[in-house]
Order: structure tokens, then C-alpha cells, then sequence
């Protein structure tokens, strides 16, 4: 008799299934979905208040702030002034912080599980928060 033999088929690597890490943190791991979800509105408010403070008419405006450029320059206060288009940093912080680092949570869990990007989303909240202390110190509205 002849014995069936199975051929093995290789097997391929898991893809990055992020629509089904996003699916298991919601039922396991409210407190993570909860922290990626404000993460994400908070980031959509940066983007919105970013592309508000453009002001795209004005030839320059106020790019940077910084006392050791200001008693370098010998300049009051430390304003540097240029052109409106270095403002668009802020547009793309907030992209940054709402895709790529969601993004890079759900990697984190799926490697690392819940602790790491607990951490992760944490500081990218406080780095949108400063975000948001920078931007409002350029407009002098602060």
C-alpha cells in the first residue's frame, strides 16, 4: 500500500492585521480603547486648530520661540519670525500623532500587550498637549 504523503505548504508570515488587534482591544482592554480613542480626538483637534492659525494671507508670521535664540540675536522675547509655510509643521504633528502613532500602538500590542502602549499613548497625549502650548504662545494669544 501507498501511503499518502502531504506535501507541506510554507506557511506565510502573519500580516499586520491591525482591523483585528483594533476589534481584540476593544473587547479586552477597555482603558487602552479608551486612551487610543481621546488620543485620536485630541489629535483631530490639533489638526483643526493648526490649519486655523495658518494664516496663510500674512507674508510672515511668527515661526519659533526660544531665550537662547533671542540673547543670541540680541533680540526681546525671542521671536523668529518666516514665512507662513514653516507653520505647516503643526498640520502634519497632528497627522503624526492621530495615524502613525495609532498605528504604532496597535503594533506595540500585538507584540508587547497592554502595558507598552499604554505608555505610548500617554506620552503622545502629552506631546499634543505641548503641541498645543507652542502653537498657542506663536499666536501671542497666551
Amino acid at each position: 500500500m501507498r501511503s499518502k504523503v502531504k506535501e507541506e505548504k510554507p506557511t506565510k508570515e502573519k500580516k499586520l492585521n491591525f482591523l483585528m488587534t483594533w476589534r481584540e482591544i476593544c473587547r479586552k482592554q477597555k482603558g487602552l480603547m479608551v486612551a487610543m480613542i481621546i488620543m485620536v480626538v485630541m489629535a483631530v483637534v490639533l489638526l483643526m486648530f493648526a490649519l486655523i492659525t495658518l494664516r496663510p494671507k500674512n507674508n510672515i508670521v511668527i515661526v519659533g520661540y526660544g531665550d537662547v535664540y533671542g540673547e543670541i540675536a540680541g533680540l526681546s522675547g525671542g521671536y523668529r519670525r518666516d514665512n507662513w509655510l514653516n507653520m505647516l509643521a503643526f498640520p502634519i504633528l497632528a497627522l503624526v500623532f492621530g495615524v502613525l502613532h495609532s498605528l504604532i500602538t496597535l503594533r506595540l500590542y500585538q507584540r508587547y500587550g497592554k502595558q507598552t502602549p499604554m505608555v505610548m499613548v500617554g506620552v503622545t497625549m502629552l506631546l499634543i498637549a505641548s503641541t498645543f502650548v507652542v502653537i498657542w504662545r506663536l499666536i501671542g494669544e497666551w
